[in-house]
């Protein structure tokens, strides 16, 4: 195994660690889940923090939702390619509030570079939303906005909706959050 795979490896094996035990996660912890020595943990990252930090980047790559986007079916309707979809984005928001979570209340700084934070930030939105613009793309003579706007503003519904809900407790299920985005508030007469 590479350096580069060894890495990957430690990193996706710590990241549910770091959900579930918080910062507070041992070495052993680590080693036992990677399926290798203590050592081999310490040799590959210089010290827990560099670990920790890796992970909380890893975390924040939409890569993992942008694949999931990436196999669904075109020739779904547009409500099930969007419901797909809004799973896959709730899920990985859901994986990243619970990291940010964990690494803020440890009280651990990680080290990074507001500028570098929001490229990433911006580069990461604007990859998921031309992968939701290509879910959008077979109705696009249907549609009010272009495929790349009706994705912006699906996302935006879908993303502020969520932050929003969560604190109050009453959010929609996903169907009735793509209905509304796709049909309007009001009912049929």
């Amino acid at each position: 195994m590479s350096a580069d795979e060894r890495r990957r490896m430690i990193v996706q094996s710590v990241l549910p660690l770091l959900v579930e035990h918080g910062t507070g996660v041992t070495s052993s912890q680590i080693a036992r889940a990677a399926g290798i020595g203590e050592g081999t943990v310490f040799r590959v990252f210089k010290d827990k923090d560099e670990l920790f930090a890796t992970c909380f980047a890893e975390a924040l790559k939409p890569d993992q939702v942008l694949d999931a986007i990436a196999v669904i079916d075109l020739d779904q309707t547009l409500d099930d390619r969007l419901i797909e979809a809004a799973d896959a984005l709730s899920a990985h928001l859901q994986r990243m509030g619970a990291l940010m979570a964990v690494m803020h209340g440890s009280g651990r700084r990680l080290e990074h570079r507001h500028d570098d934070r929001h490229d990433r930030r911006k580069e990461s939105m604007s990859a998921m939303r031309d992968a939701m613009a290509e879910l959008f793309e077979p109705e696009k003579d249907r549609l009010r906005l272009p495929p790349s706007q009706s994705a912006a503003l699906f996302l935006s519904l879908l993303f502020s909706g969520r932050v929003r809900f969560s604190e109050t407790g009453d959010e929609p299920t996903t169907m009735e959050l793509v209905d509304v985005f796709l049909n309007g508030a009001l009912a049929a007469a």
